[in-house]
């Protein structure tokens, strides 16, 4: 066997395990992209859904009541918002 056969042997090799783990890549690369095909479709539904409820009139839109408390033994309120805030603009420009 000579060293040419050899190096001719070694290249076949290589080249065969090269498309193998370019199969494998393809094969992950599909299977990502399968997800997140399946999370948009998943995520359109659940949007249409809401699209439906919201025309409806059947969404109800819940908030939270903030409650002030004091902390204990000091007699501060906790979470009260001082009036030099409750009077700054709502929205502020940007640069």
């Amino acid at each position: 066997m000579g060293v040419k056969h050899l190096s001719l042997l070694c290249l076949k090799i290589l080249k065969n395990e090269w498309e193998d783990n370019q199969m494998e890549q393809k094969t992950i690369i599909a299977l990502i992209l399968g997800v997140l095909v399946l999370v948009s479709v998943v995520q359109a539904v659940q949007l249409y859904s809401l699209k439906e409820k919201v025309s409806a009139g059947n969404f109800k839109v819940s908030s939270a009541t903030a409650g002030v408390s004091t902390a204990a033994g000091s007699g501060k309120q906790v979470g009260a918002v001082p009036a030099s805030v409750k009077e700054l603009p709502k929205m502020v420009g940007g640069c």
